[in-house]
């Protein structure tokens, strides 16, 4: 009989371990879901910035006066 409790405490020990161990995984994925969610808050933040330097490099590129053709040379010509 006396087996039977060593036995019996030892998967409880085993148990009570897994147990501790879930608990721990479980705060770790929690922890871990918080970082991914601020990391794509930033992510899409920075993914906007980026869209809106990108509209203001092509407006500036846009000519805003005519073709250099067009344009008369300069008076020491």
């Amino acid at each position: 009989m006396t087996i039977e409790l060593q036995q019996i405490a030892t998967l409880l020990e085993r148990v009570d371990n897994l147990e501790a161990k879930i608990a721990f995984q479980d705060d770790l994925i929690e922890q871990l879901n918080n970082e991914i969610t601020v990391h794509h808050e930033l992510l899409t933040g920075v993914n906007e910035q980026l869209r809106l330097i990108g509209q203001r490099v092509k407006d500036m590129n846009t000519p805003e006066v005519g073709r250099v053709e067009d344009e008369t040379p300069p008076p020491h010509y």
